[in-house]
């Protein structure tokens, strides 16, 4: 591994290059944090990805991406006189130290949870008027609701049991039945999405984390999807002309895979 200096070293030379390709690269010249942004989530997206598939190799590389366009907001929030690098990570150093009073002050906890809720608790006093205001607007739904829950754990609005969450599923589950058996089209959606809130709510006490089992059963899906096409390619099939009695013989046999 590489040692402080190095580390020190190579931040530095990036910090060079994004001066160097700012002052003189057409594009680069042209980005502003706005035309940066969706680049930005399409490069976290990308980092999930690799996480998932375990590809160290690629999450080393999407890491790059991410502390590239880090530097480079930075040095766009330079040129406005508004921040630059150095004020970005000295206040999440700050941040940092002012939310672990167990490590850098007289603080004691017990465990993890109680690590989380003085967070929380800490964040209201920094002027907060809910802890829910740090979950972003424009997250996926699913992982806003992780978000919401979470936050809300930490200030003690939980439930006690993970079978007292359960009820809640089961219960939420014959309220979407209902309301489909309607026919009432709002009302389904608005029960469907009770049920969704209350699996993410089971999910979390059983330590899942929804977003990502979600996609491991996409990637999953995607899988053993190519290998029936694959097969009824080579058999000489397409897939619109077989029967789903057909199709189920390929599936099954990815299933095995």
């Amino acid at each position: 591994m590489n040692s402080l200096q190095d580390k020190l070293k190579a931040f530095e030379r990036l910090l060079i290059i994004m001066d160097e390709l700012r002052e003189q690269c057409p594009w680069d010249k042209k980005q502003t944090m706005e035309t940066l942004r969706h680049l930005t989530i399409e490069e976290t997206y990308e980092l999930g990805d690799a996480i998932l598939d375990n590809d160290l190799e690629e999450v080393k590389k999407e890491l790059g991406d991410l502390i590239l366009h880090i530097v480079f907001y930075a040095r766009i929030g330079s040129e406005t006189k508004d921040f630059d690098i150095a004020d970005v990570l000295n206040g999440i150093c700050e941040k940092l130290i002012s939310r672990h009073p167990h490590i850098y002050g007289d603080i004691d906890v017990q465990d993890e949870e109680e690590v989380k809720q003085n967070w929380e608790k800490l964040k209201l006093k920094e002027g907060k008027k809910s802890v829910l205001e740090g979950v972003p607007k424009s997250l996926p739904a699913l992982v806003k609701a992780t978000r919401i829950q979470d936050k809300a754990r930490g200030v003690g609005f939980d439930w006690e049991e993970p079978n007292q969450v359960w009820e809640k599923v089961e219960e939420e589950l014959q309220e979407f039945k209902v309301e489909a058996d309607k026919g009432d089209a709002k009302r389904t959606e608005e029960e469907y999405g009770d049920l969704l809130f209350s699996l993410i709510n089971y999910a979390r006490f059983k330590d899942i984390d929804p977003e990502t089992a979600l996609e491991r059963t996409n990637k999953k899906f995607i899988k053993r999807f190519q290998y029936l096409e694959e097969e009824a390619g080579k058999a000489g099939k397409k897939l619109q002309d077989m029967t789903l009695a057909e199709m189920d013989e390929y599936w099954n046999k990815a299933k095995t895979l």
